[in-house]
């Protein structure tokens, strides 16, 4: 079964719990057309959290933010499903009446039984496992409170593409969400370069809470020399950050062709110079 693939929908979804309640969900585990063999797969439910402000998962550290890995029950946490095949996993989350209110995070994990099957989506851990990933909210208590720490454009790069950035905190116990909007025109024309058909130039991305997410993005379909004006607004929590600048792309090649025409100006201007000194001289003397 080395050719086969897998996937699993959603790649997240979200929940609002309330303590005491039990409610369900479900994923769906997809065995493609061109599979040559049945799919014998198994569930998991592993904590979810982050590490770093590049956000690199953490599927084992337990903490007061993944205790919902707990309370998730898989119906059917084993089957198998035929090629061109569908199969809903459904699971109950079941909220404990002393549950805290704020964010829980968890990941339901799908993997082959027996892994002798590749998989294609968002790994997890391995090339055999992939992951539906739960964000909730559980009523109660909630703390909202975070910025953005920078919102950056650079002013010059030898090469496209040119890459934004961004860094923004969360000190509040609930995930938020920031929502980002980049805009791109060429300073001389004034054409627009972002959005465009394929691309709005708009995107969002969750902010867990007790953290800090560093975000960048790339701007590409940019002239290899000239002046690009670029715009991000970031809105985050009823607010938004914007910063615009001219950026300047000028590749090494031009930077050198200048250099040596500079070079050149300056050489044939001191060799003006020293012939007009020459030519002022025998004229003295002549005289």
């Amino acid at each position: 079964m080395e050719n086969n693939t897998f996937t699993v929908l959603p790649m997240s979804q979200r929940f609002n719990l309330v303590p005491g309640e039990t409610i369900e969900g479900s994923i769906t585990v997809v065995n493609p057309a061109d599979a040559t063999e049945d799919f014998n797969y198994k569930t998991s439910i592993m904590p979810y959290g982050v590490v770093g402000n590049d956000y690199t998962a953490d599927l084992t550290t337990d903490t007061t933010y993944t205790a919902i890995s707990k309370w998730i029950k898989i119906l059917e946490p084993t089957g198998t499903i035929k090629p061109n095949e569908t199969k809903e996993v459904k699971f109950t989350i079941t909220v404990p009446k002393d549950a805290p209110g704020g964010g829980q995070y968890a990941a339901i994990a799908v993997s082959s039984n027996n892994d002798t099957s590749s998989s294609s989506g968002v790994s997890v851990q391995n090339v055999f496992e992939l992951a539906s990933l739960v964000y909730a909210t559980v009523q109660g208590e909630t703390k909202h409170d975070g910025e953005v720490l920078e919102n950056n454009i650079p002013g010059f790069v030898m090469t496209p593409p040119v890459t934004v950035s961004a860094l923004i905190s969360n000190h509040g116990n609930v995930h938020e969400n920031a929502t980002f909007v980049i805009k791109a025109t060429n300073f001389f024309t004034g054409d627009v370069i972002l959005p465009t058909e394929d691309n709005e130039g708009e995107y969002s991305e969750i902010i867990m809470p007790d953290t800090e997410r560093y975000v960048e993005r790339e701007i590409n379909n940019l002239p290899a020399l000239g002046v690009v004006r670029v715009s991000q607004y970031i809105y985050y929590r009823g607010n938004v950050s914007k910063e615009e600048r001219d950026v300047i792309i000028c590749p090494i090649w031009f930077m050198a062709l200048v250099a040596l025409t500079i070079v050149t100006l300056i050489i044939t201007v001191i060799q003006i110079v020293k012939k007009h000194r020459k030519n002022r001289s025998l004229k003295h003397i002549e005289a």
